[in-house]
């Protein structure tokens, strides 16, 4: 018994005593900030083996920053898990996480320098649009970066602040819609035959999505990103279901306003090289335009979520899972629901943009016939 006692005597001195060395050891770093650096060599005969985990030292020369030109070393472990290892080779640019400590500062490999390829490709992209469309490339970037003005420093922050995201995507979408098709089409009936049927088919899209994923549960949190949110320092009780809601809306709104463009386009094309055509024939060959383009855009949303989820569905049929089973999870189900309510606002568009042009355009013919 007296041993017993001597012993867990002994336990807790040895454990209080090591503990304020533990403690210091995961202390808070004073400041962390970014930097960048490039990779000199790599030290494969240093590699060491701890725990399964294997490290090697990392000679690394600071480009950037208040370190910038200070050559360092850095031990870079490596788990075998290739989501999370950056095995890096001579000559690689990196992205650097420093962190200040009171007796030190340490330099942690964080990811690789993406940023350059990634401006290159834009910048790729934008000079294509000039060199194809001329000035309507150029009204197509201004429009682009007027979407992405208003999706960062409008929706997102409204968003973050508590605004109904539903009710914020809604007042997004209209101004988008507006602004893009007016100065790419120009203010006449063409373009608002498609605004209406743009606005038509996004809220007939975010209605139906709503009614279905109420009905069926979903969570707004199948996604990783969503459940990271509930972590935020700004402490904002989310709804993740109207979020879900919100970006099936916002997803939908480039390919219907695609649709709408064209259905209104093609009609107005119609109208004048036939202007004595009737409003029904008008109609019709709308409808026709229609069709054509719903065949294509509709695999095209479906694609486009299929392709993101393939490596989950090739777990699926790697393990053999049942069909019952895998469209009641809420991550295939949400993914269900968001392609095919975007497909059905993209069909819905179609008539809708149809009977507007139809109308507007039979509405000119009429005025011009009074005159």
């Amino acid at each position: 018994m007296k041993k017993t006692v001597l012993f867990l005597v002994t336990l807790a001195l040895l454990v209080g005593l090591t503990l304020p060395s533990f403690a210091f050891d995961f202390d808070e770093p004073i400041s962390t900030s970014a930097g960048r650096g490039k990779v000199i060599s790599v030290e494969e005969g240093q590699r060491e083996e701890v725990d399964f985990v294997e490290g090697y030292i990392v000679t690394v020369e600071i480009t950037s920053g208040a370190y910038k030109g200070k050559v360092i070393e850095i031990k870079n472990m490596l788990t075998g898990n290739l989501a999370y290892d950056l095995p890096v080779k001579a000559g690689d640019k990196i992205i650097l996480t420093i962190e200040e400590y009171m007796d030190g500062t340490e330099f942690i490999i964080s990811d690789y320098a993406r940023d350059t390829y990634v401006y290159g490709i834009i910048a790729i992209f934008f000079l294509l649009i000039l060199l194809v469309g001329k000035m309507t490339g150029l009204k197509t970037l201004v429009t682009l970066c007027l979407t992405a003005f208003f999706i960062v420093k409008v929706l997102l922050p409204g968003i973050l602040k508590g605004y109904d995201p539903i009710l914020l995507t809604i007042g997004i979408s209209i101004l988008i819609t507006v602004i893009t098709i007016l100065l790419i089409g120009g203010i006449n009936i063409k373009s608002f035959s498609a605004i209406l049927g743009v606005l038509g088919g996004v809220l007939a899209a975010g209605f139906i999505t709503f009614y279905i994923g109420t009905k069926v549960r979903l969570t707004g949190l199948s996604a990783t990103e969503a459940n990271m949110l509930m972590y935020i320092p700004q402490n904002i009780e989310f709804d993740f279901t109207r979020l879900l809601f919100s970006g099936i809306m916002l997803g939908a709104l480039g390919a219907v306003m695609d649709v709408a463009m064209s259905v209104a386009s093609s009609m107005e094309e119609v109208r004048k090289i036939n202007p004595s055509i009737s409003r029904k024939e008008l109609m019709i060959s709308g409808m026709n335009v229609g069709k054509d383009i719903m065949g294509t855009m509709s695999n095209t949303l479906i694609l486009a979520y299929a392709g993101s989820a393939i490596p989950l569905l090739l777990l699926f049929m790697a393990y053999e899972i049942n069909m019952v089973e895998i469209v009641n999870l809420d991550v295939i189900a949400t993914e269900i629901v968001r392609a095919i309510a975007g497909s059905i606002g993209l069909i819905l568009t179609i008539p809708i943009t149809t009977l507007a042009s139809g109308i507007l355009l039979e509405k000119i013919k009429e005025k011009k016939i009074e005159a």
